[in-house]
Parts: structure tokens; C-alpha cells; sequence
């Protein structure tokens, strides 16, 4: 029984590399937007802030902490009031009491709002997660692409993809003012089968 060899004319062996429509660029100075962000020297360079997936977000632990040192400061403000009674001083009983009645709001609305911040990156992960893996960080010219093309067909700023994802993804809000201001490409659609100029 002969067995027939199949061979192979004009194909490299393994997976075609990215090459940067930017500048051409290849090999090492491609990587993925993931492993990018992994190389330590792209996180004491600021590439890897520049490149987040989503925003920082407090923990439940952090929130409960910042609860406890709440309720500790409204404590406080409780003990001023209750000194104020006990001393025949009006002063101190209103002046701790609204500082109680006020560090125990906003500390509730810290809270709530640490809580929304936390749900709305917990809603956008999966959409972030598709808009950013796929992505390539070119180091040759600092630029960021999808190696098929889409959702982008050119090659975009870091601060420009960072922009696109964390807007498509429901994180716009939570941009600084720097990035806030990038402007993206004309026509740009607004994720995968998405419509132009959402972001």
C-alpha cells in the first residue's frame, strides 16, 4: 500500500503575521493589544493605560470599607451633636447634626455610584472583549489595528482605540477629557455590523 505525500507550494508553515497597514511593519514589532499590555515595559511606559480594555473599577470589599470610614466620619458628627445637647451648646448640636445628616448621604450616594460604575463595566465586558482582542499594537509606529480590517480598516492611535472600545463597549463617560476629545476616523462604524459615527 503506498501512501501519497501531499505537498505544499508557496505556503508558510503556521499562522500568517499581522503586518501593520501603517507602516508595514511586522514580526516583534506586531503583537496582539493583550500582549502588548502584559510587557512590563509597556506598563512603566504608559502604553498599557493607554491601551485599557475598560475602567478601573472599586471592588464590593472597597465599597464596604468606604462605607465603614463613612459611617465612622457621620459618627462623629453624631458625637459633636450629642456633646452639643449635653453642654446647653445649640452650636455644636446643629452644626454636628448636619455634618452627620450630610457625611451619611454622601457616603450613600459614593456608594451607589461606585455600585452603577461596577454593573456598567459588568455589562460592556463582553463587547469590550470583542472589540479589543483581535486588535494589534504596532510599536514601530505606535498604532493599534484589526489585522482583517474590521471593524477598522486603517490603523488608529491608541488613545483612538482606547476611545472606540470604551464607547462602543457603554464606558464613554468614564474617559478622561485627553482621550474624550480623539476624534475617530470618518465613518467608522460602531462595532461589528454596527452604523457610522456612533463613537
Amino acid at each position: 500500500m503506498s501512501t501519497e505525500k501531499t505537498e505544499t507550494y508557496g505556503r508558510a508553515e503556521g499562522p500568517v503575521a499581522a503586518v501593520c497597514p501603517g507602516c508595514g511593519g511586522t514580526g516583534p514589532a506586531v503583537r496582539t493589544v493583550a500582549d502588548a499590555c502584559a510587557d512590563p515595559e509597556s506598563r512603566s511606559g504608559g502604553l498599557t493605560d493607554r491601551l485599557e480594555k475598560s475602567p478601573g473599577v472599586h471592588s464590593g470589599s472597597d465599597s464596604v470599607v468606604h462605607f465603614l470610614e463613612g459611617m465612622v466620619m457621620a459618627g462623629i458628627g453624631v458625637g459633636l451633636a450629642y456633646s452639643g445637647v449635653q453642654n446647653d451648646k445649640p452650636l455644636y448640636t446643629v452644626g454636628g447634626s448636619l455634618l452627620a445628616v450630610l457625611l451619611f448621604i454622601g457616603t450613600i450616594w459614593v456608594i451607589r455610584g461606585e455600585r452603577r460604575e461596577r454593573r456598567a463595566v459588568l455589562a460592556g465586558e463582553a463587547h469590550a472583549e470583542r472589540l479589543w482582542s483581535p486588535a494589534h499594537h504596532c510599536s514601530s509606529c505606535d498604532s493599534v489595528f484589526y489585522p482583517g480590517g474590521s471593524p477598522c480598516p486603517g490603523p488608529l492611535t491608541p488613545e483612538q482605540f482606547k476611545k472606540y472600545v470604551w464607547t462602543e463597549a457603554g464606558y464613554g463617560k468614564q474617559l478622561d477629557n485627553k482621550v474624550k476629545g480623539v476624534s475617530l476616523p470618518p465613518g467608522m462604524p460602531s462595532g461589528p455590523g454596527g452604523t457610522p459615527g456612533h463613537a
